[in-house]
Protein backbone atom coordinates (compact mmCIF):
# COMPACT_ATOMS: atom_id res chain seq x y z
CA UNK A 1 0.00 0.00 0.00
CA UNK A 2 1.64 3.19 -0.90
CA UNK A 3 1.17 6.98 1.07
CA UNK A 4 -1.60 7.88 -1.47
CA UNK A 5 -3.77 5.26 -0.44
CA UNK A 6 -2.87 5.31 3.42
CA UNK A 7 -3.35 9.12 3.51
CA UNK A 8 -6.47 8.14 1.69
CA UNK A 9 -7.95 5.99 4.15
CA UNK A 10 -6.88 8.13 6.61
CA UNK A 11 -9.12 11.23 5.15
CA UNK A 12 -11.81 8.49 5.06
CA UNK A 13 -11.47 7.77 9.00
CA UNK A 14 -11.22 11.69 9.98
CA UNK A 15 -14.33 12.47 8.07
CA UNK A 16 -15.92 9.71 9.32
CA UNK A 17 -15.55 10.41 13.03
CA UNK A 18 -15.59 14.24 12.65
CA UNK A 19 -18.88 13.83 10.86
CA UNK A 20 -20.53 11.48 13.51
CA UNK A 21 -19.38 13.99 16.31
CA UNK A 22 -21.58 16.46 14.85
CA UNK A 23 -24.21 14.55 16.36
CA UNK A 24 -22.07 13.07 19.25
CA UNK A 25 -21.67 16.60 20.51
CA UNK A 26 -23.58 19.61 18.79
CA UNK A 27 -23.58 21.63 21.03
CA UNK A 28 -19.93 22.29 19.77
CA UNK A 29 -21.11 22.70 16.53
CA UNK A 30 -23.65 25.07 17.67
CA UNK A 31 -21.70 27.37 19.38
CA UNK A 32 -19.28 27.60 16.38
CA UNK A 33 -22.37 28.74 14.31
CA UNK A 34 -22.31 32.59 12.83
CA UNK A 35 -25.46 34.70 14.00
CA UNK A 36 -25.96 35.50 10.68
CA UNK A 37 -27.18 31.57 9.04
CA UNK A 38 -30.11 30.47 9.44
CA UNK A 39 -31.19 27.01 10.99
CA UNK A 40 -28.21 26.39 12.95
CA UNK A 41 -29.14 23.08 13.67
CA UNK A 42 -30.23 21.82 10.60
CA UNK A 43 -26.82 22.97 9.09
CA UNK A 44 -25.00 21.16 11.64
CA UNK A 45 -26.86 18.09 10.68
CA UNK A 46 -26.20 18.21 6.89
CA UNK A 47 -22.61 19.18 7.75
CA UNK A 48 -22.48 16.28 9.63
CA UNK A 49 -24.25 13.92 7.16
CA UNK A 50 -21.89 15.36 4.29
CA UNK A 51 -18.76 14.75 5.95
CA UNK A 52 -19.52 10.73 6.88
CA UNK A 53 -20.64 10.35 3.06
CA UNK A 54 -17.90 12.14 1.91
CA UNK A 55 -15.38 10.07 4.56
CA UNK A 56 -17.12 6.34 2.91
CA UNK A 57 -17.07 7.71 -0.48
CA UNK A 58 -13.17 8.60 -0.72
CA UNK A 59 -12.90 4.73 -0.05
CA UNK A 60 -14.85 3.96 -2.94
CA UNK A 61 -13.12 4.07 -6.23
CA UNK A 62 -16.37 4.62 -8.02
CA UNK A 63 -17.43 8.13 -6.20
CA UNK A 64 -13.58 9.18 -4.93
CA UNK A 65 -13.36 11.81 -7.22
CA UNK A 66 -17.18 13.18 -6.16
CA UNK A 67 -16.28 12.54 -2.73
CA UNK A 68 -13.37 14.36 -2.87
CA UNK A 69 -14.71 17.64 -4.72
CA UNK A 70 -17.83 17.27 -1.79
CA UNK A 71 -15.55 17.74 0.77
CA UNK A 72 -13.45 20.38 -0.91
CA UNK A 73 -16.93 22.42 -1.22
CA UNK A 74 -17.77 21.50 2.75
CA UNK A 75 -14.34 22.65 3.60
CA UNK A 76 -15.03 25.74 1.65
CA UNK A 77 -18.58 26.33 3.22
CA UNK A 78 -17.52 25.87 6.94
CA UNK A 79 -14.76 27.77 6.81
CA UNK A 80 -16.66 31.07 7.90
CA UNK A 81 -17.82 29.29 11.39
CA UNK A 82 -14.29 28.71 11.86
CA UNK A 83 -13.24 32.36 11.43
CA UNK A 84 -16.41 33.17 13.70
CA UNK A 85 -14.61 30.78 16.68
CA UNK A 86 -11.40 32.44 16.36
CA UNK A 87 -13.13 36.20 16.27
CA UNK A 88 -14.96 35.04 19.35
CA UNK A 89 -11.47 33.67 21.20
CA UNK A 90 -12.98 30.56 22.25
CA UNK A 91 -14.46 27.47 20.76
CA UNK A 92 -17.44 25.50 22.22
CA UNK A 93 -16.26 22.58 24.43
CA UNK A 94 -12.61 23.51 24.53
CA UNK A 95 -9.89 25.41 25.89
CA UNK A 96 -7.98 26.90 23.52
CA UNK A 97 -5.68 29.58 23.29
CA UNK A 98 -6.97 32.43 21.03
CA UNK A 99 -3.89 32.50 19.06
CA UNK A 100 -4.77 28.67 18.31
CA UNK A 101 -8.08 29.22 17.19
CA UNK A 102 -6.51 31.62 14.71
CA UNK A 103 -3.57 29.44 13.62
CA UNK A 104 -6.14 26.88 12.66
CA UNK A 105 -7.89 28.50 10.33
CA UNK A 106 -4.85 27.30 7.25
CA UNK A 107 -5.37 24.10 8.33
CA UNK A 108 -8.33 24.03 6.10
CA UNK A 109 -5.70 24.82 3.43
CA UNK A 110 -3.79 21.50 4.45
CA UNK A 111 -6.84 19.89 4.35
CA UNK A 112 -8.20 20.76 0.83
CA UNK A 113 -4.41 19.71 -0.08
CA UNK A 114 -5.24 16.18 1.45
CA UNK A 115 -8.35 15.52 -0.11
CA UNK A 116 -7.33 17.28 -3.39
CA UNK A 117 -3.99 15.39 -3.76
CA UNK A 118 -5.32 12.21 -2.14
CA UNK A 119 -8.64 12.10 -4.31
CA UNK A 120 -8.71 14.14 -7.40
CA UNK A 121 -5.03 14.67 -8.27
CA UNK A 122 -4.74 13.73 -11.58
CA UNK A 123 -2.34 10.26 -12.04
CA UNK A 124 -2.92 6.75 -11.74
CA UNK A 125 -5.65 5.30 -9.75
CA UNK A 126 -5.09 3.03 -7.07
CA UNK A 127 -7.59 0.38 -5.09
CA UNK A 128 -7.34 -0.24 -1.85
CA UNK A 129 -6.05 -4.22 -2.55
Amino acid sequence: MNLRVILRILLGIFFVVAGANHFRAPDVYLGMMPAWLPSPSLLVNISGVAEILGGIGVLIPATRQFSGWGLIVLLVAVFPANVHVAMQGYMPGFNLSPMLLWLRLPFQVVLIAWVWWSCIFPGRIETLD
